[in-house]
């Protein structure tokens, strides 16, 4: 059996030295990917040492980009995507020929051509599918209006961007670059198409794609998951999502052209009609994080650090363009549109960054001999430099938005604009964490009961319904100090834990805890090994689901057969609740 298996090389050495150094950047409070770029630079061809195959590091972090978009899809439906049309299809347009600009300004400043600057400021105004998603999901930002606009905004880019790579040749015509490059689009150049029917030949492969999948795929592919769920086979309901995500993500790159990021997202937000939705999603949760990792591994490879000390005036700017410029601009128009500043704050940090597409067109421009090697080494620097400070950006949004919002006493603002931090005056009262189904409806039942409670919530549709109701809320993710802090665990008599995330709620239980020894806390799992996790970080009760349904099942043929209870008066055994 060979052992020279470069593509096993690739996913064992970047997967492991991604872990260890994520690991320590965790540790140290800085966010993981800062360790998996890390590691990509590491096993790249700039450093000494073990070097991975970077082709296959790269088509393997396509697999991820399209199972990361094929999961926002899931949870986003189309109502989502044209309720925030109005701002994302203006204001992605602007901020592109804005960034533009601003890079053929600093390519003219260089002495490139007026070609080379177009393909730099194209290459520096796109965001990066996988770090823009990776951050709103990390804050919970995903189910909030500044969420949907951010994601819209995104498909408008990932439009706009196929468009460009399409028409790339001609503009390469046009400015004198290399001609031997293939069309990409075929059947314009057969048919001898010029500029205008080339854009609209694209169009129209794109409006018959969403077509197709607005008309047949919202009904296919509900009912393929629907069969294969009467199966009652596990194994081969995610190999049928995962078929499904990567099937229609390819198929819509070779037969209209659309990116693979597109497809894999229209793919999840057909699927998301069915009830088997939720399910989709955990079952390609695992490989879509383990992919994603590997995508910024794979940026992490084409960065040569001495660039750094090579061109630092002209990579200072690129990296200005990119966060600073780019950023503004995404503000003032969102600003402009009216919205809160909050929302203008976290749509511009999380542009603030490049990523995919740029590099796409890095590689084009230069093997089309219209933009210089220089260029595509800065828009690489550029895109790992603002991959690796784009936290910042979120953390100089969070503190800023608070202080920069006029409208902060409105109650537009008020469910956009998260409130200062205020230690609550409650005492022997029950904290809440989460108010999904379950934390719903333990709120509900504690005010049947007029006992007092608070809740601790990410959701900005939740907050809003729960300040409605006179229910006092605290905004953020109870696992942070400062936000667990503010729920004043030191004087409550309870704390119920109703995320489903277990890795969470062992900080909300373990800090909980330190802060009130007496505090009684009652959390829920989907596991045993969640069970003891919880109950060996302190937690006084631990509920899972599964137990309780089969408790409940029991208790039922208890009731229905008295004749069989009366032989054995024993109660039938389950694992019990702990």
């Amino acid at each position: 059996m060979p052992h020279d298996t470069p593509l096993i090389a690739t996913i064992v050495v970047g997967l492991g030295l991604a872990f260890v150094l994520g690991t320590i950047a965790q540790r140290f409070r800085i966010p993981p990917l800062v360790g998996y770029l890390l590691a990509g630079v590491a096993v790249g061809p700039f450093t000494p040492g073990f070097v991975a195959d970077q082709a296959l590091a790269t088509e393997l972090a396509e697999l991820g980009i399209i199972l990361l978009m094929f999961g926002v899809g899931l949870h986003f439906s189309l109502q989502d995507l044209l309720s925030v049309r109005h701002i994302a299809v203006p204001g992605a347009v602007v901020q592109i020929a804005v960034a533009t600009l601003m890079g053929l300004g600093l390519a003219w400043l260089m002495g490139w051509s007026v070609g080379a600057g177009l393909v730099f400021g194209l290459a520096l105004s796109v965001a990066s599918t996988v770090v823009l998603l990776r951050a709103l999901q990390e804050r919970r930002l995903m189910e909030t209006d500044r969420g949907r606009i951010a994601v819209g905004w995104l498909i408008v880019e990932d439009l706009a961007m196929v468009l460009v790579l399409v028409l790339f040749p001609a503009i390469a015509s046009l400015q004198g670059g290399s001609g031997d490059k293939p069309a990409f689009e075929p059947l314009a150049a057969q048919a001898g198409f010029g500029l205008a029917g080339i854009v609209m030949l694209t169009l129209a492969k794109i409006i018959v794609f969403i077509g197709l999948m607005l008309v047949v795929g919202r009904r296919v592919i509900p009912w393929i998951l629907h069969y294969i769920a009467h199966t009652g086979s596990r194994e081969l309901f995610r190999l049928g999502v995962l078929a499904i995500a990567l099937g229609i993500a390819f198929g819509a790159t070779k037969l209209f052209d659309v990116s693979l990021a597109l497809g894999a997202f229209f793919a999840g937000m057909m699927l998301r009609e069915s009830p088997l939705s939720a399910r989709a999603a955990q079952e390609s949760l695992p490989l879509r994080d383990a992919f994603a990792v590997l995508f910024f591994v794979s940026v992490g490879m084409m960065f040569d650090p001495m660039s750094v000390i090579r061109e630092p005036w002209p990579l200072l700017a690129t990296l200005a363009i990119i966060m600073l410029g780019k950023s503004l601009a995404a503000f003032l128009i969102v600003v402009l549109f009216r919205h809160p500043v909050a929302t203008a704050l976290t749509i511009s940090a999380s542009l603030s960054q490049i990523g995919e597409f740029s590099f796409i067109l890095a590689e084009l421009g230069v093997a089309s001999q219209i933009l210089p090697s220089d260029g595509r080494d800065l828009i690489m620097a550029g895109a790992i430099l603002s991959i690796m400070l784009n936290p910042l950006m979120f953390a100089a949004a969070t503190w800023l938005a608070p202080r920069l919002d006029p409208r902060r006493d409105s109650p537009q603002a008020a469910a956009a604009v998260p409130e200062p931090i205020r230690t609550t005056d409650l005492t022997d009262h029950t904290i809440v964490i989460g108010y999904g189904r379950v934390g719903a409806l333990v709120g509900d039942a504690l005010k049947q009961r007029q006992l007092p409670f608070l809740v601790a919530e990410v959701g900005e549709g939740a907050l809003a319904k729960l300040k409605q109701g006179g229910i006092e809320t605290v905004m953020g993710n109870a696992a942070q100090p400062e936000i667990l802090g503010a729920t004043n665990p030191s004087r409550a008599r309870h704390l119920v834990i109703a995320i489903p995330e277990a890795f969470e709620a062992g900080q909300i239980v373990q800090q909980a805890r330190a802060a009130n020894p007496d505090i009684r806390i009652i959390a829920r799992a989907h596991a045993d090994a969640e069970v003891d996790h919880l109950k060996g970080l302190g937690a006084d009760v631990v509920i899972m689901g599964e137990r309780e349904i089969a408790r409940g099942m029991i208790e039922e043929l208890e009731r229905r057969v008295p004749d069989a209870a009366q032989q054995d008066p024993r109660p039938l055994a389950i694992g019990s609740v702990v």
